[in-house]
């Protein structure tokens, strides 16, 4: 289901019990006429009674939202590290041969001497003799021995045809000597086999010596194996078929030893002996074997095999010993009796071999070379075959003993069914093969193991089989689909299966036109590329691309398996040119941009995963490929990318920012310094199709999520670096000083409106210059590049400066400083110069001062690392962090300091209107890199240093070594250092993480999903069972005077917000300074304490649990509006930031600051923020977006914010002015109700729906001290009063389920009410023995299901206070 379904159909579902409560309410309400304070007590008190009776029926629902958010992969780490993409090499692609090798040359060396056996062998009778299936006394000597060649050379020639084949029988020294030089010289670097057969003469010696002839045969001639090897070089293979070979195999291996410091070292692990039995051995002489049995077993295995097992076998008495020579049909013809017996032996081999061999090795001997492989195939029979002869062949490298190994018994069964039709076939040849069950049995067995198997089990032995098993048809199908949950079960299983072989099969697969394997094969190779990026130069050599672009056009397939096509293409294209062109040849864009066109962006059908890797498919096509991005900006795509921005899902919008970017051309050298050139037209076309999309992206500069905002952060410095001389000039003409006059002639930014903040309607957002103090932090020093120094020292009036300021807030705000620019600006050209606009058109500058604003704001961003992102960008522009010390304020008694540095990670840059001077140098600052011609004057200086009320400064120097006197700028201006500054731009990271979607399991659900719901289920009982007793508990509360805990917390100014866990005996706290902490109140255990982030400006404004029944999350609002989402928080330093995002751009002109107040609403998923801006803000934090600004119809702002924690949609607003406003988001007119009902002008302090199921009442308070109970039903007036304090009243608190509430004040008093307006309790000392007085009360918070009040004061202390008879658990 889309993000967006489950979305609307949770809120239709909360939608529907709210309105059956709601219908529930108004009938028992119907009768109340007047509300007058005295009656309304007793009908009041009456519904309530009914009302619990109803409550204890209902569903969970209402009480127990079912929402969940920020549980996504996207959450996870973000502000850590990302997710990497694809591997290009490291472990992943271990499977891939690092040299594929071939035997290219073979030497065959016979030394048989017919009829002369040799001195140290004793033959027995009857003897084997039969030398490759031929006996060499059925013929003449001399026949005999060119036969017995021809063969050898035939039975070699089917394993690998294209190798050059040398023969030498019987031969001399010299002979061997000048076979070994050919053989490598035609041979070059690829490998030589050499094939000995040594039974005419005698075993090899201790010192490791073959034996020859001399040219009249009457001596047999030593050849020492140091002479081969010198001859032969490597890469080669001995095949040594002679009794005593394993002597050869110890010299071999000694002279390996003795060259271990040496060259050859290297040489010898390429070289490679089979030997035919240990040193100690004589091969088997019994008549049942052929002389040669190791050489029969290496190249005819098959024949070899049967022959043997029939022997053994049930099937003795009735195949006669010729009828092996009688298997119809091919070898390499799977669908006859002789095709299928070799494909089952070379399946239960390479298994065997799979299984036992290390990974390395089995890469090394089983899938470099072809020929090597099936030597070693064989040779795994020829130990079966020669050890039941009390002989043991050896190798070099040594392979574990593979005898006994249970796959040849499924090789035995697989032959004996398979000769069992022999008989038949031989008499009728016409007859139908019968296959054997061997494959779909392994089958089988392979699909038993992934139904119970995992990685930290023993892999499945039939992998190797199921990798055969592609190769027929009639298997195929389901060995894909097998192989496809293998793979799904994450990269470890991609990693195994590569190793095992399955990519030349998996690609040829590709050339195929059968549709029912369509979606699988894409399943396949989408699991493949996401382990090993490695693999798309190989798709574009088979053409394999054309193969996913088809699938990716049919729409006959589903919207996520179109996906993994678009996934496989979007690697294909990665950083590959050829890919890229391919794919351009192919239509690919095309492809894309009319499948973006179809997909309806608010359909809810559409498949976002789909849309999301369109987009970054395209992103990867048009990336630094120009020719790519000009057939995309001809097709229109910024505008069809454009309402994608506002999908629901925050991973589409940020692929579709990336998409967008990698069309805004890097640009050329000459182009970013300004030079013009005869391509004036085509730059002037460039630039205002780059200037809309930059437009486009300026919408989403403030989205809610980290994602979408650092993929803007990278546009923007593609841009900046493409259009750095413009973006240069216009920040250097926003802050050009000028004299000590330089505070009077900032202009004010009354004029200034960006579209950058994402909202839909701006005038529902943005007030009058009201985006700009809190995006714009100070700067020191600025200047203009050389190029950019106009000749007549004015500046054009179409600039942005003659339109609109940039210091807000200054001395000379608002209407007062609405005059020219050109006070800020040198008239003296002998000085500084100004700024030369002949370049940017009047047209663009409003844009380009929009997007510098939009890099400020990045430059603040909430988020550390789009803080990072935002200030490299504007190191682009030439404006660089200058290096400060924040100082927090401690009260006089320590002193807080954190430093940071350009390349901290934090962001630096900070709300202004911290201090009495607008220009405040406490929160972090930026400096224009390139200096004025002329020094700073030393009174300019002293006049910044004296408006630097709060913090330290520090100057970061700049060398005038440049020949006209300008320093270098940060990025330079051009010439061969343009490739290492195009290496400084930030890159993407969408992709890459994007990319971990496909690592992970896609068939199953994770492990853990049960636990996570037997959890909930427990906490939903709990909380139902503490609800109930909220609810009757009203009867039972006389006092909440019990104060439980006491918990000194060290805030230097006391407590600004304190909040209950559900779960645990757990309060947190934070202060003005912006610091957590986390106490533990059984134990009286400080378990965390950590900072919201390093630049506080007005403290926390709000603390809140996200998915308290779940994994709970704490939201922190900070009054300047920024939200951060924490995880991990009550676990000592582990804290980790899930998100962070401003809720709220721009306030009111006439304020310095947002004093937002938020609140979150868990059943709907919605957050509302507001503060002195004449709007409600909306976020969805599910979509991470703003989905609404609802005008909050007043000119006052907005001082308390409260929403309902049943009735999803609700919220009501109390206003500075006392006015108090119901909203709900489902009605067509907001807000639903309107009244004022408090007599004094105060601002109202709290606001709170009343505990049950009824939407209409809600408890507020004013600064003056009245609680007011209201009903929305009439609205005139309160229906009960409370004079609860007299003045300073600071904090109210509702509980969400129990009849009561309370109320603190800055006189050190807490009260607290029933719903009846009784008082149950009055708190004015701590219990202790000097009875000493509370401090003045800051915050107020019940815990949400029990009847627990904590208390937060200026003094530092948060106390928890309990009714009578509490108990601890």
């Amino acid at each position: 289901m889309a993000l967006g379904d489950l979305m609307a159909s949770r809120f239709s579902q909360s939608t529907v019990s709210v309105s059956n409560h709601l219908d529930e309410c108004s009938g028992t309400g119907a009768d109340d006429g007047d509300f007058g304070s005295g009656s309304r007590r007793e009908s009041d008190g009456a519904s309530s009674s009914s009302n619990v009776t109803a409550v204890t029926t209902m569903t969970c629902m209402a009480y127990l939202p079912q929402t969940v958010v920020f549980c996504e992969l996207r959450h996870e780490g973000f502000e850590d590290s990302l997710p990497s993409g694809p591997s290009e090499s490291g472990p992943v692609s271990k499977w891939r041969p690092k040299d594929r090798m071939k035997t290219s040359c073979v030497a065959l060396v016979l030394c048989l001497n017919i009829s002369v056996d040799p001195p140290d062998v004793i033959k027995i009778s009857p003897c084997a003799r039969m030398e490759c299936w031929i006996d060499p006394f059925s013929m003449a000597a001399p026949k005999a021995l060119e036969t017995i060649g021809k063969a050898l050379h035939s039975q070699y020639e089917r394993w690998q045809p294209r190798a050059r084949y040398k023969l030498q029988l019987d031969p001399t020294v010299d002979e061997v000597k000048k076979l070994c030089n050919t053989c490598r010289k035609s041979a070059r670097s690829e490998r030589v086999l050499f094939h000995y057969n040594g039974h005419g003469v005698p075993k090899p010696t201790a010192n490791g010596e073959i034996w020859l002839f001399n040219k009249s045969y009457t001596q047999y001639i030593p050849l020492p194996v140091s002479d081969l090897d010198s001859w032969l070089k490597t890469p080669s293979i001995y095949v040594f078929d002679c009794s005593a070979a394993g002597m050869i195999v110890s010299a071999f291996t000694e002279r390996q030893d003795w060259n271990s410091s040496g060259s050859s070292s290297s040489s010898m692990k390429d070289c490679i002996l089979l030997a035919a039995c240990e040193a100690h051995e004589t091969l088997p002489q019994s008549a049942e074997f052929p002389a040669d049995v190791f050489t029969a077993c290496l190249t005819t295995p098959i024949k070899m095999a049967l022959q043997w097992f029939c022997t053994r076998s049930l099937l003795r008495d009735s195949l006669k010993p010729g009828d092996i020579d009688k298997i119809p049909g091919r070898q390499n013809d799977r669908k006859t009796l002789r095709g299928e017996l070799n494909w089952i032996f070379t399946a239960v081999t390479d298994t065997i071999a799979w299984n036992v061999l290390p990974h390395d090795l089995f890469q090394r001997l089983f899938r470099q070379d072809l020929l090597v492989a099936s030597l070693f195939r064989n040779f795994l029979l020829a130990e079966r075959i020669m050890r039941a002869a009390n002989c043991s062949p050896v190798s070099f490298p040594v392979l574990p003993s593979t005898h006994q190994h249970h796959m040849w018994d499924a090789w035995d069964m697989a032959a004996e069914i398979c000769l069992s039709q022999l008989k038949s076939l031989i008499d009728e040849p016409n007859a139908d093969f019968q296959p054997s069950p061997f494959f779909t049995e392994q089958l089988t067995a392979f699909e038993v193991w992934l139904d119970h198997g995992s990685e930290h089990k023993k892999p499945p032995e039939q992998l190797p089989i199921v990798l055969q098993v592609l190769l027929s048809q009639s298997h195929r199908f389901r060995a894909l689909v097998l192989l496809g949950r293998f793979l799904d079960m994450g990269p470890w299983a991609v990693d195994l299966a590569l190793s095992v072989g399955i990519f030349p099969y998996v690609l040829k697969l590709l050339q195929t036109t059968a549709t029912e394997l369509r979606q699988i094969l894409v399943f396949i190779w989408t699991k493949i590329l996401a382990l090993d990026k490695s693999c798309q130069v190989d798709l574009v050599k088979d053409g394999g691309h054309i193969y996913f672009i088809k699938f990716l056009d049919s729409m006959d397939a589903y919207p996520e398996q179109r996906a993994m096509a678009a996934f496989v293409l979007a690697v294909i294209v990665d950083g590959n040119r050829r890919g890229q062109e391919a794919c351009i040849q192919a239509n690919l864009i095309h492809v894309c941009l009319r499948h973006l066109q179809l997909a309806n962006p608010h359909d809810t059908q559409t498949e976002p995963l789909l849309l999301q890797w369109l987009c970054l498919c395209l992103g990867k096509l048009w990336e630094d490929f120009p020719e790519a991005q000009t057939i995309g900006l001809q097709a229109d795509a910024p505008a069809i990318f454009a309402p994608l921005l506002s999908e629901p899902q925050p991973e589409v919008r940020a692929s579709t920012v990336f998409a967008l970017g990698t069309l805004l051309d890097v640009g050329s050298d000459t182009f970013r310094d300004g030079v013009g050139s005869d391509g004036d037209c085509d730059d002037d076309e460039k630039n205002k199709t780059e200037l809309n999309i930059v437009k486009s992206l300026l919408k989403v500069v403030s989205d809610g999520s980290p994602l979408v905002r650092a993929e803007v952060a990278v546009a923007l410095a593609r841009f900046a670096f493409g259009h750095n001389k413009h973006l240069k000039s216009i920040a250097a003409a926003y802050w050009k000083p000028q004299s000590n006059s330089l505070l009077n002639s900032l202009p004010s930014l009354a004029t200034i409106r960006s579209p950058s903040s994402g909202y839909t309607n701006t005038s529902q957002y943005l007030q009058p210059a009201s985006a700009i103090p809190s995006q714009i932090g100070p700067v020191l020093r600025v200047g203009s590049d050389n190029t950019a120094v106009g000749r007549d020292g004015r500046v054009s009036t179409s600039s942005p400066l003659a339109s609109s300021g940039i210091m807000h807030g200054s001395p000379l705000s608002d209407d007062s400083s609405h005059h020219s620019d050109s006070g800020i600006l040198s008239r003296d050209g002998a000085s500084n110069g100004v700024i030369n606009f002949s370049r940017p058109r009047s047209l663009d500058t409003t844009m380009y001062s929009e997007c510098v604003l939009a890099m400020y704001t990045l430059a603040k961003d909430p988020s550390p690392h789009i803080a990072s992102l935002g200030r490299r960008v504007l190191s682009i522009i030439g404006i660089e962090q200058v290096v400060t010390k924040a100082l927090r304020y401690s009260g006089g008694s320590s002193v807080r300091q954190g430093e940071t540095t350009g390349a901290s990670p934090t962001p630096s840059l900070s709300g202004l209107g911290r201090s009495s001077s607008w220009l405040d140098m406490n929160a972090g600052h930026l400096t224009f890199r390139t200096p004025p011609v002329s020094p700073p004057r030393p009174n300019y200086l002293t006049g910044m240093r004296r408006v630097c009320s709060g913090g330290s400064l520090e100057f970061r120097p700049h060398h005038l070594n440049s020949p006209d006197g300008l320093a270098v700028p940060l990025l330079g201006s051009g010439g061969a250092s343009g490739t290492s500054e195009r290496s400084l731009l930030p890159q993407s990271t969408i992709y890459h993480w994007s990319c971990g979607h496909f690592s992970r399991p896609l068939l199953t659900t994770a492990d853990d999903n049960d636990e996570i719901l037997v959890r909930r289920e427990d906490r939903e009982k709990f909380a139902l069972d503490r609800i109930a007793k909220c609810q009757h508990s009203f009867a039972a509360v006389s006092k909440l005077n019990n104060q439980i805990a006491i918990w000194d917390t060290k805030f230097e100014m006391g407590t600004k917000a304190a909040l209950l866990q559900p779960f645990s005996p757990v309060v947190i706290a934070a202060d003005n300074f912006e610091r957590i902490r986390i106490w533990n109140y059984d134990d009286a255990k400080l378990l965390n304490s950590f900072d919201n982030h390093d630049f506080p400006d007005k403290g926390i404004s709000k603390l809140c649990l996200v998915n308290e029944l779940d994994g709970s999350l704490l939201l922190v609002a900070s009054s300047d509006a920024n939200v951060r989402i924490w995880k991990d928080y009550t676990s000592k330093g582990k804290q980790k930031l899930v998100t962070a995002f401003s809720s709220i751009q721009g306030h009111r002109p006439s304020v310095r600051s947002v004093n937002a107040v938020v609140d979150w609403q868990q059943q709907s998923g919605y957050l509302y923020a507001s503060g002195e801006i004449s709007s409600i803000m909306l976020w969805d934090l599910d979509k991470e977006q703003l989905v609404s600004s609802i005008s909050s119809s007043s000119e006052s702002s907005i001082s308390a914010l409260s929403a309902s924690q049943v009735h999803g949609g609700q919220f009501a607003a109390g206003y500075a002015d006392g006015s108090v406003r119901l909203f709900d988001i489902r009605a067509a007119d907001m807000p639903v109700c309107t009244t004022r009902p408090h007599t004094r002008v105060e601002r109202v302090a709290g606001i709170g729906f009343q505990p049950g199921l009824d939407p209409s009442k809600i408890v507020s308070a004013s600064q003056a001290g009245d609680i007011q109970f209201l009903d929305i039903r009439n609205p005139s007036n309160a229906y009960l009063t409370i004079d609860a304090h007299r003045g300073s009243l600071t904090a109210l608190a509702v509980h969400r389920h129990a009849p009561i509430i309370a109320s603190g004040s800055a006189k050190q008093i807490i009260k607290v009410f029933n719903l009846e307006g009784e008082q149950l309790s009055i708190i004015r000392y701590h219990p202790t023995f000097m009875a000493q007085k509370i401090g003045a009360v800051s915050c107020l918070t019940f815990h949400p299901y029990r009847v627990l009040l904590a208390a937060g004061a200026t003094d530092a202390c948060v106390s928890i206070y309990a009714e009578d008879g509490y108990q601890t658990r």
